[in-house]
């Protein structure tokens, strides 16, 4: 699933010409471009889809979404790790939880 999620802007960079920020979206951070949003400022919230910031949130709107996000356990499906997503919906067991590997895996080739 690809959502638009709202999320704070931390700071502000310029990366090879192109306007980046690092967005807190409820303890997880990520890269985004702001070339939609050129004048988004530390502090602001922005809605996010698929890495580019698309428009402009207020705080308490953004609050009350992350924190349904996180009650669906939206954030984790967006944020979390793509393997053990995938693994979980497949049926297997999941790839980076060390007690479902092998420690000593045979390798064949």
């Amino acid at each position: 699933m690809c959502l638009a999620v709202p999320g704070k802007v931390l700071s502000l960079r310029e990366r090879d010409g192109t306007l980046m920020s690092t967005v807190d979206f409820g303890g997880v951070h990520k890269d985004v471009c702001l070339e939609y949003i050129p004048d988004a400022v530390v502090g602001d919230y922005v809605v996010v889809h698929v890495g580019f910031a698309i428009q402009r949130l207020d705080e308490e709107s953004a609050l009350r979404t992350l924190a349904e996000f996180e009650h669906l356990g939206v954030l984790n499906e967006e944020f979390g790790d793509g393997f053990a997503l995938a693994a979980r919906q497949a049926g297997l067991p999941d790839p980076t939880d060390s007690e479902s590997r092998d420690d000593d895996p045979e390798v064949t080739s």
